[in-house]
């Protein structure tokens, strides 16, 4: 019986996260996007993207946990930033699982009470992530923290903070720092068949009175698990690169799910105010200063990454170009599919089958996918909420629309008394693609190298911070024993690499830090 092994609080918790994750997906499909291209059938990649999530991502899951916990990959996490650092990837992970189930339960080919064991384990796998990752701000997601993404603990922030360089509209550094990032956007927009999965945005963290600090990551931008990088990127030296911004004079009040944020006023160029460079990733003690040791290197460093990045974005136009319509489908379907891949490579358990390939049962899905039908199919599932799998009962005010719907449907309680039920989905079945087969390069802060040897160094490798004496040591801790030699020994492998903060410890006030850079 199906009460042996899935209890009834537990269907209740699955239920509740289900609901939670509906409510969101609404708000961010409705105010902050549009899921169309002039170039990429976007919403058929997108709905072939949904399918393989559904097949895939518990037996995945479950090949990753067979390795490495959710929670410690989460604590992992925030040692980084590579794409599982990313609000997105949080939102995905259950996001995408469950379109995709309810676009099959829409079409007849599931019920509700279908994968009821991967229904429950996909979403306690994403609930103890994400606290895990968020254990600094106390939230599952960014919307609960009144969209906002405080995840970096105190050390870290203090030395982004001392570190940063300061600049103003106009001077070199900065319109180095600018120029970039808005190639290294562009690139990262291309990378990922025209979405925004290669880019993102946390924070914001307060600095002074009247300015904040945001973290933007690029990622994914060097040769390493697309196989459209390869040779593409291979002058590209960094696969993940972190730009922290100090921002004077706006408040971002707003840091969603997607990674995406506003901020009034308008943060337009003129805020920026300081800058930083960093590249990281699971093999890494953490961020890695990039260009730091001056004012000059930084700007050159900026400048050569931004020759870099523009080279490889005019390659990569140049192979898209001869892409068929198959094989853009393949590539935006596994960017999205596969945007909580890290997880695999933290617990060096990555298998490029497993991850750039379309699962056959997805692919029975294909002959679908015109322009027109994926486009209504999508609109439906996300947007009006209209589908007839996603009807209630018309007493039901839905918390954005107030329309009788539900994104997700839950699972009927009525399999804890009897009602027959599917358990599991299955294992990975089987995958294939039109896409030229993956080089075995990846690129790392260790070199570039083999998949077998990037998983042998991740299972071998555990970040200082992480080690038992020193992994529950969080900020609250730290609170009440600032000052202490465990304390210090904990603040000083975050100061390591600092130009301003090596040895210093763990009694730093902000104050303090803006006294160091010569502030106020």
């Amino acid at each position: 019986m199906l009460s042996n092994r899935i209890t009834y609080a537990q269907l209740l918790e699955t239920n509740n996260l289900m609901q939670t994750c509906s409510d969101e997906t609404y708000w961010l499909c409705v105010t902050r996007t549009v899921q169309e291209s002039k170039l990429f059938p976007v919403p058929a990649y997108m709905m072939l993207s949904y399918l393989m999530a559904f097949y895939r991502y518990p037996p995945l899951l479950r090949k990753i946990e067979g390795r490495m916990s959710a929670e410690e990959i989460g604590d992992r996490m925030r040692n980084m930033g590579m794409k599982c650092a990313n609000p997105a990837m949080g939102w995905a992970l259950p996001g995408f699982y469950l379109l995709g189930r309810e676009w099959l339960i829409n079409m007849g080919l599931l019920k509700p009470t279908d994968a009821i064991e991967d229904v429950v384990y996909v979403m306690d796998f994403w609930k103890r992530f994400q606290l895990s990752w968020h254990r600094n701000d106390g939230h599952i997601t960014n919307k609960e923290f009144g969209h906002r993404a405080q995840i970096l603990p105190e050390a870290r922030i203090q030395v982004f903070h001392a570190d940063m360089y300061d600049c103003v509209e106009g001077d070199e550094l900065h319109e180095a720092a600018q120029s970039f990032m808005a190639s290294a956007s562009q690139y990262g927009f291309l990378i990922s068949c025209e979405s925004r999965i290669s880019l993102c945005n946390t924070g914001p963290y307060k600095l002074g009175d009247n300015v904040e600090m945001m973290v933007r990551d690029f990622m994914d931008l060097s040769e390493s698990d697309f196989p459209w990088l390869d040779d593409v990127a291979a002058d590209v030296p960094y696969n993940n690169i972190t730009v922290t911004m100090a921002v004077k004079d706006c408040h971002f009040y707003l840091v969603d799910d997607w990674g995406s944020f506003e901020a009034r006023p308008e943060f337009k160029s003129d805020k920026l105010i300081g800058v930083g460079l960093y590249t990281s990733d699971n093999l890494s003690e953490g961020y890695i200063p990039l260009g730091m040791d001056s004012r000059e290197a930084l700007i050159a460093k900026f400048r050569e990454l931004d020759a870099k990045v523009r080279e490889a974005t005019t390659k990569l136009w140049r192979r898209i170009a001869g892409w068929s319509r198959d094989q853009m489908i393949d590539a935006g379907a596994i960017t999205y599919f596969a945007i909580i891949k890290d997880l695999a490579h933290i617990a060096g358990v990555y298998e490029v089958d497993d991850w750039m390939k379309i699962d056959e049962r997805a692919e029975r899905f294909r002959p679908l996918l015109n322009d027109e039908f994926s486009r209504d199919a999508l609109g439906e599932l996300v947007g009006y909420v209209s589908h007839p799998s996603q009807k209630v009962m018309e007493y039901t005010m839905a918390q954005h629309s107030n329309a009788p719907v539900r994104m997700y449907s839950n699972i009927p309680y009525s399999v804890l008394a009897g009602e027959p039920y599917t358990a599991s989905s299955g294992p990975v079945y089987p995958g294939v693609t039109y896409l030229p087969a993956k080089k075995d390069a990846y690129t790392t802060t260790r070199g570039r190298m083999t998949l077998a040897e990037y998983n042998r160094l991740s299972q071998e490798f555990t970040p200082a911070v992480l080690h038992p004496k020193y992994r529950h040591l969080c900020d609250t801790w730290v609170k009440y024993h600032a000052g202490t030699p465990l304390a210090d020994e904990l603040y000083h492998l975050e100061q390591a690499r600092s130009r301003r903060l090596k040895g210093k410890g763990s009694g730093l006030k902000r104050a303090d830090i803006a006294a160091l850079r010569g502030e106020g």
